[in-house]
């Protein structure tokens, strides 16, 4: 077990409608300084499923942070995890002890977020008890879907059902692909 420091930043801007949350970035998210980025996660594909424009080759994530960042950004996506530090061992979500939250008000309030996505169960409980309070004490409370990670380690979950879980979520939250 270590402990580790996010290492980077939110993605966000005014216009973010939806506000992504993992658990904690991943050793090879945290080594490429940027989210998901675990070569089989599945989040990339996924979002480039539900809203990249066939009719535009550009309007793709790309493999590169800065690529997969102006993506999320111009799908309104907001970015960002519920840990801000923790104890953990590797990218076990299990193993994480001791977590800091970060604070996501000024994102909130900033923005036009209305629903919050957490990416996995661990996410969705440290969201509900380290986040939420916060969000409510700051008369900023915004409701939120827990959604199954994508994780290469959930294999029970196949690409096209996390397409269709993560598409009604996204639906739900009024940040509507445009390509369904």
């Amino acid at each position: 077990m270590e402990h580790v420091e996010h290492g980077f930043g939110p993605v966000w801007d005014a216009e973010s409608r939806v506000l992504v949350l993992g658990s904690m970035p991943s050793p090879k998210s945290r080594e490429a300084g940027f989210y998901y980025m675990h070569r089989q996660n599945r989040f990339w594909p996924v979002m480039a499923t539900l809203f990249a424009d066939p009719a535009d080759p550009c309007d793709v994530p790309g493999d590169s942070p800065d690529s997969r960042q102006a993506f999320a950004l111009r799908h309104h996506v907001a970015l960002w995890d519920v840990i801000a530090s923790c104890d953990i061992t590797g990218a076990s979500d299990s193993s994480i002890r001791n977590a800091m939250p970060n604070d996501i008000v000024p994102i909130v309030r900033g923005s036009r977020i209305t629903r919050v996505l957490t990416t996995g169960t661990k996410a969705g409980q440290l969201y509900r008890r380290l986040i939420e309070p916060g969000l409510s004490a700051a008369g900023c409370a915004v409701p939120m879907i827990q959604l199954p990670s994508t994780s290469p380690a959930n294999a029970s979950m196949r690409l096209p059902q996390l397409v269709e879980i993560y598409r009604k979520a996204f639906a739900d939250a009024g940040a509507i692909a445009k390509h369904d």
